[in-house]
């Protein structure tokens, strides 16, 4: 989560860059997430892939970040876009290395059982999720939109609703002097309809990551019970932040805290995602949802006024404290309307 720009972790690409769920019918094949798989050993944790899975996903994000600590350009460096897009591909590849060492235990699996393990394909049911992919990218940016709400009712910031005084400023920093800048309100109604194409665009480099988190070791875990796997499955994604946010990513902190600040963010996302990935078996859902977090995140951007104070990124950021407090009350909500019963997560995980 983000600098405010291409952010390919949780990242959060700006809006300006690339960028009550509906009825949902009873699974027909489906099992209570409790009841027993039929693959042998499916109720244990299978904990040398997990640990495999872990050591080559941080690996290879240290690695691929490697560059950006060696040049020492930090925030500033030309080559973060590219770096952190590249580093959103990890987990994919530590998934792969995962299913590797399962196939040791569990034996050889055919293309089909491995994309239903994964929740790629079937769609089944088709309506409950590409309902919750739907879903999913229109509430993620609502989120950081209730968190600016928030910021605006605390003092914190002022908003600028009418004129987008404070986007016009960017604007005029970027054309040519003597360059008339089209309509504001233009400009932001296009940025506000590219949310949700930005979250389709993203969605290649967010299935990177999400088919390793959602994917792969949420139902690895899953045999510990609900909330231990997601919590568990949703601070790790945060740690794996850790080569960017030590360079200032996100918070602009480059100490402990801020890696710690990304766990908090990315568990609390993580249950929200994962809920979709329980709820209907499929990692799609968290796919697009990812993709429209990251492409919702510059929305601060739009509407801030020209003469607003700025508050820090921790606190008011779309990876803040703020936002980490909208995104637990929804749980929190989840919880009461009942979304987390065992009934509810019905879909079956391989």
């Amino acid at each position: 989560m983000s600098d405010e720009r291409a952010d390919p972790t949780v990242s959060m690409t700006p809006v300006s860059a690339v960028p009550a769920v509906s009825a949902m019918h009873a699974v027909p094949d489906a099992v209570p997430v409790d009841a027993p798989l039929e693959a042998p050993g499916a109720q244990r944790v299978p904990w040398a892939a997990v640990a495999v899975f872990a050591i080559v996903s941080c690996g290879l994000a240290w690695l691929v970040a490697s560059p950006l600590w060696v040049r020492g350009l930090g925030m500033t460096d030309p080559l973060l876009p590219v770096i952190a897009a590249a580093m959103m591909l990890t987990p994919a590849i530590a998934t792969i290395a995962a299913l590797l060492v399962e196939r040791r235990h569990r034996g050889r699996r055919g293309a089909r059982g491995i994309l239903r393990d994964l929740g790629m394909w079937p769609l089944r049911p088709v309506g409950r999720t590409l309902g919750m992919s739907a879903a999913a990218i229109l509430a993620l940016p609502l989120l950081i939109a209730a968190g600016l709400l928030v910021v605006g009712l605390l003092g914190l910031a002022r908003f600028d609703l009418i004129g987008f005084s404070g986007f016009a400023e960017q604007l005029d920093t970027l054309l040519p002097p003597g360059t008339p800048a089209p309509p504001i309100a233009l400009l932001v109604a296009m940025q506000l309809v590219m949310i949700p194409v930005g979250a389709i665009i993203n969605a290649p480099f967010a299935f990177g990551e999400e088919v390793g988190w959602r994917g792969w070791l949420l139902p690895a875990l899953r045999p510990l019970g609900v909330w231990p796997a997601l919590l568990v499955s949703g601070a790790f994604w945060g740690f794996w932040h850790s080569p960017l946010i030590l360079l200032g990513y996100n918070f602009g902190l480059t100490d402990i805290t801020g890696v710690l600040l990304m766990i908090l963010a990315c568990t609390v996302l993580g249950v929200l995602l994962g809920w979709t990935r329980l709820r209907t078996g499929s990692v799609w859902p968290a796919v697009f949802g990812h993709g429209a977090f990251n492409a919702a995140a510059g929305l601060g951007a739009l509407v801030v006024a020209a003469d607003s104070p700025v508050p820090p990124a921790w606190l008011a950021g779309p990876a803040g404290l703020i936002t980490c407090a909208v995104m637990a009350a929804v749980v929190a909500l989840l919880v009461a309307a009942g979304q987390f019963r065992r009934e509810r997560l019905d879909a079956r995980l391989g």
